[in-house]
């Protein structure tokens, strides 16, 4: 375990295994680096894995006010700088924050595992914010998660069900360990996915990056997310889709072999140039 600084003063937390080249994992919203620690454990063999909290959670800083996804790229900025890695893997709205930083940090190689993004009225849906939002407000913890469940995983049966039924599965659900933070995460979950509200705008805004991009969707996740990553790909120079079969919306955390050994050759392979 490292401390390091971010640009504020504020701390980081580093926590690193393996050996190799450094790799940098950015966190999805409502959990913490401790649900990937799965994946650094199978990447270990051949990267040194650089997990840290985002702010607000665990072991992380307080947010700062009014908050904003810069800030999350300023703390990203802060670990690439200690660590030297020109490599990131982001996960939901990590892979958020991972994009925009490869507008402005630099990042040789980046990995995103379904990107929450509105490209021009498509991607995420905005509608299920401002309900979710009253439900945390009520403090009904349940009735929140249960809103955001049903628009991350449309496709599920599950979100196809009565919203009271499934505000009672949340309730049970909160008596786990991951509903648990889950549901303490929920209103800064609504919080950064405002965030994505607000960046909404033409894929063409990406065509600026130049770091190599991989664009990963689970076939088992929201069907918007591989649309997402075919617009993106059709304007990001050098950049290419996965749809890892079988995997949902968190098939990340659970590292399944048919994403780890396409992350590992993909963080291995030589660069290529862009073309001039």
């Amino acid at each position: 375990m490292q401390r390091i600084t971010a640009p504020d003063g504020a701390g980081i937390v580093l926590h690193s295994r393996g050996s190799g080249p450094d790799l940098v994992v950015v966190h999805g919203g409502g959990v913490t680096a401790h649900e990937y620690r799965r994946l650094a454990a199978r990447l270990a063999d051949r990267f040194t894995v650089h997990l840290y909290n985002r702010r607000g959670r665990a072991d992380a800083a307080p947010r700062r006010e009014p908050y904003t996804v810069e800030q999350e790229i300023d703390d990203l900025g802060a670990v690439l700088a200690h660590t030297g890695a020109r490599r990131a893997i982001g996960h939901s709205y990590g892979a958020f924050v991972v994009l925009r930083a490869a507008l402005r940090l630099p990042l040789d190689r980046i990995a995103l595992y379904d990107t929450p993004l509105r490209l021009a009225g498509h991607g995420l849906p905005t509608a299920f914010l401002g309900p979710a939002e009253e439900a945390v407000r009520a403090g009904n913890t349940a009735r929140a998660l249960a809103i955001v469940g049903a628009a991350v995983n449309p496709q599920s049966p599950a979100s196809k069900l009565p919203l009271g039924v499934r505000t009672a599965i949340c309730r049970a659900f909160l008596r786990t360990e991951v509903g648990r933070t889950m549901g303490g995460l929920v209103g800064m979950t609504l919080v950064e996915s405002r965030q994505v509200q607000a960046h909404e705008g033409p894929a063409d805004e990406y065509a600026a990056i130049t770091a190599e991009t991989l664009l990963i969707s689970g076939a088992r996740a929201a069907p918007y997310f591989t649309e997402i990553n075919d617009r993106l790909a059709a304007v990001i120079p050098r950049a290419r889709t996965l749809r890892v079969p079988g995997s949902p919306h968190n098939g990340i955390a659970v590292a399944p072999p048919a994403l780890i050994n396409p992350l590992a050759s993909f963080f291995t392979a030589p660069t290529t140039r862009q073309a001039s």
